[in-house]
């Protein structure tokens, strides 16, 4: 980067991401909330909601949003609250984890992640707009992938402290300290992102559109080709997303002991460092075949690991699981990068901020269906679920590859 301004934005995109980045892999619903609740003794129902609620949180209410997002003359604004909100959720989780028990503490979780997941979402929209504003195109996925990196990084040292020296036993109140302590990391990012540079309008402008966002989601899919067929190949990407779950239960089954959290964390953090850097710079060429790769690679692993479960013996699956799960996150990792880059790359001011809003809240709904699909498919076995999500990755493939070009090359 050869603009000074580009260079100092960049700088402050990477560290304000990466510190965000840093309390998603540490306050997160697939690892450490689950551990935490279970230990504190959380009935199993809550624990089932806690990564539903995540997910499809931060993706339902963003077109809901939009409209407010956009007639705000400053976008960092808006995620300098969302960041801080989401500050206050996640220090609010630790301190109830360090005085509640049960189902107190379980459904003060679930309402504290539910606010968590509404402030993610004004992050969501407001990032890409000021990141696609700020950085130009051939650049954005670098960004986004050393932003990765970074909370790779803090996740892969949390699982190393955590499997060194708690070990399988970490009491509640020192799992407590680790989600407050990383709760900061937040607030440091909104301090970070606030020094953003970039000329902002002098007025407020009015909504685009007078349209329900329903309508105006359900009028994108019908006459945007380029938007549905970005959202249809999203969908597809929800292998590697919905997979991991499914491979634990696998190796659960097969009296195999993977559920350390250490290894989770490990796991995630160390996918985050290897694919985030490598995936950006080759979304800057051509995000849409990284996601094509992503899904490819993520449904053979999958096949992979249900033949291994089949008919390999359980000395070599003690190895497969581990293995397979931290190549899905790897993949899901890649995927997630190119997916970020290629709807910034695809559409230009507002323009994008609906694109982000719109197919984040679309893809809300297509989460919560097809997780409830899996989940009723698993009932014929994890085998079953893991080869309708495989199926599903590679028509994600074909699909991706078929995308129009949009990045720098």
């Amino acid at each position: 980067m050869t603009n000074p301004t580009e260079e100092r934005n960049a700088r402050r995109l990477i560290w304000a991401n990466g510190l965000q980045n840093i309390g998603d892999q540490i306050v997160a619903a697939k690892t450490v909330l689950p551990w935490l609740l279970q230990a504190a003794g959380a009935p199993g129902f809550l624990l089932a909601l806690l990564v539903p609620i995540r997910e499809a949180g931060s993706m339902l209410p963003q077109a809901a949003i939009t409209g407010w997002v956009l007639r705000q003359t400053s976008r960092s604004k808006v995620w300098v609250i969302g960041s801080n909100g989401q500050f206050v959720s996640a220090l609010g989780i630790g301190v109830a984890a360090l005085f509640l028990r049960g189902w107190a503490l379980g459904i003060t979780v679930i309402v504290l992640l539910a606010a968590l997941s509404l402030f993610r979402s004004m992050c969501s929209i407001a990032s890409k707009d000021v990141q696609g504003k700020v950085i130009s195109k051939g650049k954005r996925g670098l960004v986004t992938g050393r932003a990765t990196v970074i909370g790779g990084v803090m996740g892969l040292v949390a699982g190393l402290a955590i499997a060194i020296f708690l070990g399988s036993h970490s009491p509640t109140r020192v799992l407590a300290a680790v989600v407050i302590a990383s709760s900061f990391s937040w607030l440091f990012a909104s301090i970070v992102f606030a020094r953003i540079e970039y000329a902002k309008p002098a007025t407020p402008k009015n909504a685009p559109s007078a349209n329900p966002w329903v309508r105006r989601c359900i009028a994108a899919l019908k006459d945007d080709k380029a938007f549905r067929r970005f959202v249809l190949v999203r969908s597809m990407m929800l292998v590697t997303a919905l997979s991991t779950a499914f491979i634990v239960a696998l190796a659960a089954e097969s009296g195999n002991s993977i559920d350390s959290l250490g290894f989770f964390l490990i796991a995630s953090g160390l996918a985050s460092m290897v694919g985030g850097r490598i995936s950006g710079i080759w979304s800057d060429h051509s995000s849409k075949n990284v996601m094509a790769g992503g899904a490819l690679f993520g449904s053979i692993v999958l096949i992979l690991v249900v033949l291994s479960s089949a008919f390999a013996p359980a000395q070599i699956n003690t190895l497969v699981f581990p293995l397979s799960f931290f190549l899905i996150t790897l993949a899901h990792t890649a995927i997630r990068v190119a997916r970020k880059t290629y709807v910034m790359d695809m559409a230009e001011g507002d323009q994008r901020t609906r694109y982000v809003a719109d197919a984040n809240t679309l893809m809300g709904v297509v989460l919560l269906i097809v997780g409830a699909l899996s989940g009723f498919i698993a009932i014929f076995g994890n085998e079953a679920a893991l080869l309708f999500l495989a199926a599903i990755g590679l028509l994600g493939t074909i699909s991706a590859r078929g995308l129009k070009e949009v990045s720098a090359g």
